[in-house]
């Protein structure tokens, strides 16, 4: 794959990461989620500062900005490139990551990308791999109640299971090929940078954490906006 196609796929994605939902509902309620709550724009937030709907209206548009185009490409490059595919749908999954957590007309200052890099990591089509990060996001929140310890949890979890694909065959490289390894091993990079920027934009939850400050997960509205 050329330079300037993932210059190009990157470019794609970011544009659709731009569509930050948060900020959208919340200018259509009346409500600027980053100046409430944790300031955050992304689905935890909506949901404690405008309620239930707003958190499914939210997580469902931050998921399909990533999973729309990272589904598309998986559809049409697995047909050219049966053995590196992967490799085009995580670049422009990336992009929209990107976008979503640094958009520039909001001053680089966006969401933490959860559901955005759960929206890349579904496009990759692998049921085991979705199956297992579910399960193990849904019983680390059922655990602990803590939203913040689920999606950190979650992203290391990504890079972990996806390495462990990546090395026992699980996903179609072929890492015999010297020529396919490498995008093997550049499909594994860009994961682990997708989720560390991730886990990176919850370092306030981090030391939250550590001060027993973290507020725990409910899906009722917490924060008053008047």
């Amino acid at each position: 794959m050329s330079v300037l196609l993932r210059i190009i796929l990157l470019l794609v994605g970011y544009a659709f990461g731009l569509i930050e939902t948060g900020v959208l509902y919340g200018k259509i309620k009346g409500v600027d989620l980053r100046q409430y709550g944790s300031k955050n724009a992304g689905t935890t937030n909506a949901l404690r500062v405008l309620g239930p709907k707003a958190g499914i209206v939210v997580f469902i548009g931050d998921f399909c900005k990533s999973f729309i185009p990272c589904l598309t490409v998986n559809l049409v490059m697995r047909v050219f490139y049966p053995d590196t595919y992967l490799l085009y749908v995580l670049y422009i999954g990336f992009g929209a990551v990107l976008g979503h957590i640094f958009p520039f007309y909001l001053g680089f200052k966006g969401g933490k990308g959860i559901a955005t890099t759960g929206g890349a990591i579904v496009g990759l089509l692998n049921p085991w791999m979705i199956l297992i990060l579910l399960t193990l996001f849904v019983i680390v929140l059922a655990v602990t109640k803590y939203m913040s310890v689920a999606s950190i949890t979650l992203m290391t979890g990504i890079s972990v299971v996806y390495i462990a694909f990546l090395f026992t065959g699980l996903l179609p490289f072929d890492m015999s090929n010297a020529a396919v390894k490498g995008a093997g091993i550049e499909s594994m990079i860009i994961v682990i940078l997708i989720t560390s920027l991730a886990i990176y934009k919850h370092k306030a939850n981090i030391i939250r954490l550590i001060n027993k400050e973290e507020n725990k997960f409910t899906f009722k509205k917490t924060v008053k906006t008047d």
